[in-house]
């Protein structure tokens, strides 16, 4: 199982955002990927990133673009982010009208397409569409906002997902974001997940020494 690592720049200082940005590739590995989550306010309650700081941000960097929508339905806008620089569109199962046609879009754009769903949401959802993603984004913590608390009760949410990915036999990366540091980044790389989203973990503090922490825990497991 591959491990990566997906800094969240939820995290990040805004005012040096592509300075935080390189410091941060400077100690990830080249197959590494940047975490971007856009909310609308609606979907979520807060605001974040849109096409400008994408497009600004690709310029600055060749690290894979892990777009994550929490949007309500992003059908109509994934052209746009997959124009801006994104090379994977994450969608929400919550948020789409229509899921299918979504992730056909961003196939049909050249972009990578996965699908997340809430901590609340039940992991069945996701047998529909196993065959026609690239990745699986499970929340470990209620979407919106950075900081907050790993939720224990996605661990068996995560170990379900990794079986439902093994009995299709597909390729199919097993994401996780929220509330993981270097202390519970086991859990869920035991669980079965092998891409990492961290905002806090990376970004809070001395980025040089929070990336060998985590990168550590990785080497236990690559």
């Amino acid at each position: 199982m591959k491990l990566r690592l997906s800094p969240s720049i939820l995290s990040a200082d805004f005012s040096r955002l592509g300075e935080h940005v390189r410091e941060a590739e400077q100690f990830l590995a080249k197959d590494d990927f940047l975490h971007i989550d856009v909310m609308d306010g609606v979907f979520v309650p807060s605001i974040s990133f849109g096409f400008p700081i994408i497009e600004s941000l690709r310029k600055h960097t060749s690290l894979t673009f892990d777009v994550h929508l929490m949007i309500t339905e992003p059908i109509r806008y994934v052209e746009r982010f997959a124009k801006a620089g994104a090379d994977i569109i994450t969608i929400h199962a919550e948020a789409c009208e229509d899921i299918s046609a979504t992730l056909r879009r961003i196939k049909e754009l050249g972009v990578k397409c996965a699908i997340s769903i809430n901590p609340g949401t039940e992991v069945n959802v996701l047998k529909e569409y196993i065959n026609d993603v690239d990745m699986i984004l499970l929340m470990t913590v209620e979407p919106g906002f950075g900081g907050q608390k790993y939720i224990d009760a996605v661990t068996d949410k995560i170990k379900a997902v990794r079986r439902m990915i093994e009995e299709s036999g597909k390729d199919i990366m097993l994401e996780v974001d929220g509330g993981i540091y270097a202390d519970n980044l086991s859990t869920v790389i035991e669980a079965g997940a092998d891409v990492i989203v961290c905002g806090s973990a990376v970004f809070n503090g001395n980025v040089e020494a929070n990336i060998k922490s985590l990168k550590e825990v990785f080497a236990k497991y690559n």
